[in-house]
């Protein structure tokens, strides 16, 4: 059977990240990972800090880091608004990582003017960031 394509647009405030014809995409939703094939039902949904896949054709699959937004199917393609979003060869292992020892020293040290949710927030950024890096399969 032969994949059928849809369009998959994904920006972020700042820029277009990626716009053309894919055979799937998956994403981390709020209530978990889906994936989205051509003909898939129109909805809309909340993205959550993770990985978002996006399939070409034939080709191998090409990753990025997230770090939450909104997904929206229609019937005329899928559109992706994130915060962020890097791909998987673009990210900066190294920054990731000092940003993930920064988060834990500040969770770990608990001061009166830690914002909690803030600091473990980018914990969880950093981690995906490592992780979705670490997968690259070039």
């Amino acid at each position: 059977m032969q994949n059928r394509s849809f369009h998959l647009e994904i920006r972020t405030p700042e820029k277009l990240i990626y716009d053309g014809d894919v055979t799937s995409v998956n994403a981390p939703g709020i209530e978990g990972n889906f994936q989205i094939l051509y003909g898939h039902i129109p909805f809309l949904t909340a993205l959550d800090i993770g990985e978002i896949r996006v399939n070409e054709s034939s080709d191998s699959p090409r990753s990025m880091a997230t770090s939450g937004g909104v997904f929206e199917v229609l019937r005329t393609g899928v559109t992706v608004l994130v915060e962020t979003a890097e791909w998987a060869s673009e990210i900066d292992v190294a920054r990731a990582e000092n940003a993930l020892e920064r988060a834990k020293e500040q969770l770990f040290e608990d001061s009166p003017e830690l914002n909690r949710p803030r600091a473990e927030a980018a914990l969880t950024r950093a981690q995906n960031r490592i992780k979705v890096a670490s997968n690259l399969t070039v």
